[in-house]
């Protein structure tokens, strides 16, 4: 199960008391005060993993709690220190706190780490309330309280490019030719549940990660369907592939383009500045090619490149896969020998 927002409440440890004692030796009957001091609480930590990537362990498991520190003892004895609780949490994960919405940390790197509670100090012990007119002290500090608070963690996947598009546009097929992902395909909409990603190989050695979400729907932005809850996963994408099912008039491209372009702008975040190439799919069944020339039109006058292709037939996803890898390179994509290509197609 793919669990990317959950709400838990995390505890620290309280610090250890002080200790109230004296030293009695033979001989030394009266000796002065030997009170250690109380241990610290534990932290509360949260650490990256590489290797996950929901935060299910969470959904079932709410309340996490640091162990206490030790109490101070005789001979001034120091209480043991309580180990950090360790809490592990995929790569991409947004820390929040309920209570004021405040972004605590953005934990993006392997095994990167944020504490989200700090462990209380433990009590002083007798030893250090010793004064000139208070030989004997019979006084102690208890242990500071562990912080406690209630965390919201949100999983934005970690990704260089983005899927967009209405619901049965193709994206799952397309990323199942371009990548080695094995998503659910099939003809009717949102077989897509939740985010999946692939890795498309450049090359012998470079390689970017593409995710594909639920299919975006008017209002997407507001909750509509299945988009408020997976918009935010192509936050942190540098390119957006925005794809468009060419394969009919009855699909109207026109109007497919116009309503995802709107939900991207609406949801904002930098999503609608972020570039872009528009795909045309399906194009194994288009029958009129002067009907796509009209919506390439329409997107280069966007200021949007288009690429018509075919994942099932395979046709132009090599050209696709170079474009998108020159625009996350940054590099101004040409229109040269593979726009050619691309118009004979």
């Amino acid at each position: 199960m793919f669990v990317d927002r959950v709400k838990i409440y995390v505890k620290a440890g309280d610090g250890g008391a002080g200790c109230v004692s004296f030293r009695r030796e033979k001989y030394v009957p009266k000796g002065g005060p030997d009170g250690g001091d109380g241990g610290r609480g534990g932290d509360v930590i949260l650490e990256v993993d590489p290797h996950l990537n929901t935060l299910i362990d969470f959904k079932y498991k709410p309340h996490y709690r640091a162990k206490n520190g030790g109490h101070g003892k005789g001979k001034r004895m120091k209480g043991k220190d309580a180990p950090p609780l360790i809490l592990k949490v995929p790569p991409g994960t947004v820390v929040k706190d309920v209570e004021t919405g405040e972004v605590l940390a953005d934990l993006t790197e392997p095994h990167q780490r944020f504490v989200v509670a700090r462990g209380g100090r433990g009590g002083r012990g007798n030893v250090h309330f010793v004064k000139p007119w208070r030989q004997a002290p019979r006084v102690a500090e208890p242990g500071e309280k562990g912080e406690q608070r209630w965390i919201l963690l949100e999983l934005k996947l970690i990704a260089h490019v983005g899927l967009v598009g209405l619901p049965n546009a193709g994206k799952s097929t397309l990323l199942s030719r371009i990548t080695h992902a094995k998503p659910a395909i099939a003809s009717y909409p949102f077989t897509t549940l939740y985010p999946v990603l692939g890795v498309v190989k450049v090359g012998d050695y470079e390689s970017f990660v593409v995710a594909d979400i639920p299919g975006i729907i008017e209002g997407a932005h507001r909750g509509a369907g299945l988009g408020l809850d997976f918009l935010r996963h192509i936050e942190r994408t540098k390119v957006i592939l925005q794809l468009v099912d060419m394969s009919g008039w009855e699909h109207n491209p026109f109007k497919a383009f116009e309503v995802v372009d709107r939900e991207l702008k609406e949801y904002g975040r930098g999503l609608e500045d972020r570039p872009r190439i528009v795909v045309g799919t399906k194009m194994d069944i288009v029958q009129d090619m002067a009907f796509v020339e009209k919506f390439r039109e329409f997107v280069e006058g966007k200021g949007f490149q288009f690429v018509p292709v075919s994942a099932v037939m395979g046709q132009n996803l090599d050209l696709l896969v170079r474009k998108t890898w020159e625009m996350l390179k940054g590099e101004s994509a040409s229109y040269g020998e593979g726009e050619k290509a691309e118009r004979a197609s």
